[in-house]
């Protein structure tokens, strides 16, 4: 199989206008999470189930994005297994934020000496300290449920295939 690199997601659009169920053609993977919280009607179906507070509810909730995602694959709806896919990928991601870093904030804030208003960064930000049971929490063992949904996601055959045709046909 080629391999077709991924656009960076041009957020210049105005999404609120767009129906990606209808304009296929106008959806761009990007990298990673890009654009999850914005392709509609995607968005707005998927989004209501992704929970991941436990693992006992981001079992609850992988299972369901991914039912999701079988039920676009069915409907041979690549868009939607995309965002499926990008939602059980983001279940990871800040699952696995706030299991190293509880606020859910990973860097230092600065304020201004003067008047305490944030400061522009002027240049790289200082990490927060990992919590010290960042490997073992509830939110690490939420991050474990969803990567494993994730995975089966992005490397089911029929997604990979459609990814390819859509990447070769839109870019």
């Amino acid at each position: 199989m080629a391999s077709y690199s991924s656009k960076l997601f041009d957020y210049s659009r105005d999404y609120s206008k767009i129906n990606f169920r209808e304009h296929p053609e106008l959806y761009q993977v990007g990298k990673g999470e890009q654009g999850v919280l914005m392709v509609e009607p995607y968005k707005s179906e998927i989004l209501p189930y992704w929970r991941f507070k436990n693992p006992e509810i981001a079992h609850k909730s992988a299972k369901a994005i991914y039912r999701l995602f079988l039920h676009y694959k069915r409907e041979r709806d690549f868009v939607g297994m995309d965002m499926a896919r990008k939602f059980l990928q983001m279940g990871f991601t800040r699952s696995r934020r706030y299991a190293n870093h509880p606020t859910g904030k990973k860097y230092e804030i600065h304020h201004h000496p003067l008047n305490g208003q944030k400061a522009e960064m002027l240049g790289p930000r200082a990490t927060l300290p990992q919590a010290h049971d960042w490997a073992t929490n509830e939110k690490s063992q939420s991050a474990e449920v969803f990567y494993g949904w994730y995975l089966k996601a992005k490397d089911d055959a029929y997604y990979l295939q459609l990814k390819e045709q859509h990447q070769k046909l839109y870019g």
